[in-house]
C-alpha cells in the first residue's frame, strides 16, 4: 500500500470527516519520482471542534505516527465544518521547494 493510501484510510477510520483531501506534493521538492516525502492534508471535522490548533495537529499526528517515520514534510489543514465553509473550501498552497540552497 502507498503511504498516501495508508494516510487517507487511517484519517478516515479515526475522524469523522465532511472533507478529507491527502495531496503528495514530492513532485514539488528535489527527491526521486515516486518518493512520497511531502504530503499536504487537508481535513474537515466535528473532531476539531474547540481544539486549538496544536492540539488538532497531535491528533493527526498521532493517528499518523507510523507514517510520519517514512515521511520528510507533512502540511496539515484542520478545520471545523463551520471554518471550511467560511473559507468556502479553500486553504493556502503550499510553497515551491527552493532546493535546500540549490536554487538561491
Amino acid at each position: 500500500m502507498s503511504i498516501q493510501n495508508a494516510i487517507e484510510q487511517k484519517l478516515a477510520s479515526r475522524f469523522e470527516t465532511e472533507f478529507l483531501q491527502v495531496e503528495d506534493e514530492s513532485n514539488m521538492h528535489n527527491v526521486a519520482p515516486g518518493a512520497e516525502s511531502h504530503f499536504k492534508v487537508t481535513i474537515v471535522s466535528d473532531n476539531f471542534r474547540d481544539q486549538m490548533l496544536i492540539k488538532r495537529h497531535r491528533m493527526v499526528n498521532k493517528t499518523l505516527e507510523q507514517e510520519l517515520r517514512q515521511i520528510h514534510a507533512l502540511a496539515l489543514h484542520t478545520l471545523t465544518p463551520e471554518e471550511w465553509h467560511a473559507r468556502q473550501g479553500a486553504v493556502a498552497d503550499s510553497p515551491r521547494c527552493r532546493g535546500g540552497g540549490k536554487n538561491q
